[in-house]
């Protein structure tokens, strides 16, 4: 059996959508035991009414198990402070204070077990001006400045992934596991609050430098001249991105391999602060070097001479491609959906991703009799606090 650094953790999970079930599914992928509270019945909003089957809550609810009870019910509250003692962290991802509301927030939850590590995460906080707005990724990605970094700055484009949401959950993994170590260390828990804005600032660090380096507000083409990089366009219209950063023995490398070393000498080009200065000269200059050959000769050429380059994959494209199958990163459940394997190897081995999304209830009473009889679950159950389905 696979061992796994977080095997014997239980955490809590009171939320929905994206941003803290990825961060709870990173931490399942690390063995921790993860039950996720849902409303009776429909569950969570992203199952979007196929239960188990849907591929966007399998993707970031695989290997948990699922409490179907109902937090409007003062018994269905009680039923989760019981619980509380059990579980080494709770995370929740409501609006400020509505948690606190049923007499499940952290002081609450601190009152049942002490030691509980308990985290919150928000839209933009759990105070200031805009404490009390909803958001999700694509407000993240606006708020955040990433359209502007993105798009043209005069029409911004809405992006094609999940970026806001995703570092979120990250950012939510992150803490919790800083939180757990730093338990282990002192005996103290510590309470972990994180939100989409505040994630995202992880990814304008280059964007925030660039303003204060420049002076004003960075564009989409700002970075370009300063890493250096390209995209290109082949002769058979499959396109290259190329990223030289500011080591010369790149330069010289990709010169070599479009046979330009007159480049090398050119006063425009031949130091990196000069092709800096002259990047949008010099980018023409490499599209019609790259157009006049086909996409597999510049795949070898580039690398034999050793240049940073990647070809530019679609989703398909990335799941087909032989490093990715190498490195073992895709599953493909029986159904023909692929989950995204944990981006970590330990001692040469990756995490699986244990068994499949839960149907709403499929775990209520295995949970609720960890503090109640049988005779109250089918009391509960009768009543429409808790809801379970074992199909």
């Amino acid at each position: 059996m696979q061992h796994k650094p977080l095997d014997g953790i239980r955490i809590l999970e009171i939320g929905g959508y994206i941003a803290l079930p990825f961060g709870t599914s990173m931490l399942c992928a690390l063995g921790a035991e993860v039950v996720k509270v849902e409303r009776p019945g429909s569950g969570e909003d992203f199952r979007r009414h196929q239960n188990d089957r849907s591929p966007y809550f399998r993707q970031y609810n695989t290997g948990k198990r699922s409490l179907a009870v109902d937090l409007k019910s003062a018994d269905g509250v009680a039923v989760v402070k019981a619980l509380v003692p059990r579980f080494d962290v709770v995370l929740e991802n409501l609006r400020p204070g509505k948690v606190a509301a049923m007499g499940l927030g952290p002081d609450d939850c601190r009152a049942l077990r002490p030691d509980v590590i308990y985290g919150s995460v928000t839209g933009f906080g759990t105070s200031g001006p805009l404490a009390n707005r909803p958001a999700y990724d694509t407000i993240g990605h606006a708020f955040g400045g990433l359209y502007s970094l993105f798009s043209d700055g005069d029409h911004p484009q809405l992006a094609g992934g999940l970026s806001a949401d995703l570092v979120t959950g990250l950012s939510t993994a992150t803490g919790v596991l800083a939180a757990l170590v730093g338990r282990l260390k002192t005996g103290q828990p510590q309470r972990m609050e994180t939100s989409i804005m505040e994630a995202v600032s992880v990814l304008i660090t280059d964007g925030v430098t660039q303003a204060f380096e420049l002076g004003h507000d960075p564009s989409r083409t700002s970075r370009h001249p300063q890493a250096q990089n390209f995209c290109v366009p082949t002769s058979t219209g499959e396109y290259l991105a190329v990223h030289l950063s500011s080591s010369q023995k790149f330069w010289t490398s990709l010169c070599r391999a479009m046979d330009r070393m007159d480049l090398t000498e050119d006063s425009r080009f031949a130091e990196y602060r000069a092709r800096e200065a002259n990047y949008f000269e010099l980018v023409p200059i490499v599209e019609a070097e790259f157009a006049a050959k086909p996409k597999k000769h510049w795949e070898q050429v580039l690398t034999d001479h050793d240049v940073p380059f990647a070809p530019v994959l679609s989703m398909n494209g990335y799941l087909d491609h032989e490093q990715v199958k190498h490195l073992d990163l895709v599953e493909r459940q029986d159904d023909g959906l692929a989950l995204l394997r944990p981006p970590w190897t330990f001692d040469g081995e990756r995490p699986d991703r244990p068994g499949r999304a839960p149907k709403v209830g499929a775990d209520t009473r295995a949970v609720a009799g960890e503090v109640l009889t049988a005779k109250e679950i089918e009391e509960l159950i009768t009543a429409g606090v808790l809801y379970a389905d074992e199909s």
